[in-house]
């Protein structure tokens, strides 16, 4: 029964740690949503888009931490 409770305190835990990003690429801008950024030296990122799965880094971006309704509306938007 404790262990039960150890995984379902855990998994609340998680689950209630995720943050959401939206990244604009200024030169184009297009949008992407994923929930980790990697930030790189001289102001670069590298995302998991998740939209279309692919990874992307780059060079000159916006980065902004959405809510959960944010990111759903936006990743399946058209």
């Amino acid at each position: 029964m404790k262990r039960m409770l150890l995984i379902l305190y855990l998994l609340v835990f998680v689950a209630g740690c995720t943050r959401y990003y939206q990244v604009t690429n200024p030169e184009t801008d297009h949008d992407y949503y994923t929930k980790n950024v990697d930030h790189k030296g001289s102001g670069a990122v590298k995302i998991t888009d998740e939209k279309t799965g692919a990874t992307v880094v780059l060079q000159s971006s916006e980065v902004r931490k959405i809510s959960k309704t944010e990111f759903d509306q936006g990743l399946y938007a058209n």
